[in-house]
């Protein structure tokens, strides 16, 4: 097998899943295709939830479904291991270094020692790539990352199996085999994903899920100043400012990953009607940027009036309804 090569990318798992496919010869693999092959376009807010004593508030589908959709949608075997003893966890991690084998890993952010202080929070749903050791280290991807790094064993582990919310447990996951990519393969694998994506926005019952989601969380902003007092509201737009723009490109990212995804999907089939989707998939991706800047005011102090909260709310409900009118119209388009 090939040297590994490690790829900077602007999310993490996209990242893991296009270093690990490229390493066993997918070589057309980018990150906008990965991200759109793995339906990973989405928005929740969990009511019930709170992190970092925050609302708990998702960008992106379910950790780990971007890897697992995209190599399933390739024709792409896969393996993927949890442990509960953190012995056997290091052993499997071995023998996989011993075959020269990398493994992306689900990882906690807090203890991960290289990481700058700022960004060390409770968020158990980053992932990496362990591709070797050297001089009892092992030799860490991480896709965020520019170059490559190293943990020593006791850091791998503090990491792996890291406490709280989407607690990792050791887990770990590669690629076993790679069948047939034939060009049929690859427009029906486009095809599917935007269908379930299209479903993802727009079809989950319920308020809190897709584009009904976002207008959730816009009626949420609205009484928080008079509901949890001028402190306590700030703190919770910074919240959702940090899961928007800190935790892997959040809102405005991952929609302009879907939109140049949708680029990439027109060459592919050669549909130009996916890119009038994809202008306005990149306009929700300055909405939400726009959306961040305000709230990182408030969050700030600079601005404080129920006015300004209103205004978060309007570019929120804003960007639900563009979102709304781009997937309908995408889920119409014949692939």
């Amino acid at each position: 097998m090939q040297e590994f090569r490690h790829n900077q990318t602007a999310h993490c798992e996209n990242g893991v899943t296009v270093s690990l496919l490229k390493h066993h010869g997918v070589d057309f693999i980018t990150e906008p295709l990965a991200f759109g092959l793995g339906s990973g376009l989405f928005y929740i807010h969990i009511p019930f939830m709170k992190v970092n004593n925050g609302p708990a508030i998702s960008f992106r589908t379910m950790p780990g479904a971007i890897f697992k959709r995209t190599c399933k949608a390739l024709n792409v075997d896969v393996d993927r291991r949890k442990f509960k003893s953190k012995i056997e966890a290091q052993k499997f991690l071995e023998q996989k270094i011993q075959d020269g084998e990398p493994v992306g890993c689900q990882v906690g952010v807090f203890h991960l020692a290289y990481f700058p202080k700022e960004y060390r929070f409770h968020f158990n749903a980053h992932n990496l790539i362990v591709y070797g050791k050297e001089d009892g280290r092992y030799l860490i991807s991480d896709p965020v990352m520019e170059t490559t790094t190293s943990l020593s064993p006791e850091e791998l582990e503090k990491v792996r199996f890291a406490q709280g919310a989407l607690a990792p447990k050791g887990q770990l996951y590669f690629p076993k085999s790679v069948g047939d990519i034939s060009n049929e393969t690859l427009r029906l694998a486009i095809k599917n994903a935007i269908k379930r994506n299209c479903r993802d926005m727009l079809r989950i019952p319920g308020g809190v899920a897709g584009v009904k989601g976002i207008n959730y969380t816009a009626k949420k902003i609205r009484g928080w100043r008079e509901k949890l007092g001028e402190k306590q509201a700030a703190l919770y737009l910074g919240q959702i400012v940090r899961m928007q723009e800190e935790i892997g490109t959040g809102g405005g990212g991952f929609r302009y990953l879907y939109a140049a995804f949708l680029d990439e999907a027109s060459t592919i089939t050669g549909n130009k009607e996916l890119l009038k989707i994809s202008d306005k998939l990149t306009k929700s991706g300055d909405l939400w940027r726009d959306s961040a800047l305000l709230m990182s005011g408030i969050y700030k102090g600079r601005l404080n009036s129920q006015k300004d909260y209103d205004d978060c709310a309007n570019l929120l409900n804003e960007i639900s309804k563009l979102e709304k009118e781009a997937f309908k119209e995408l889920s119409k388009i014949k692939i």
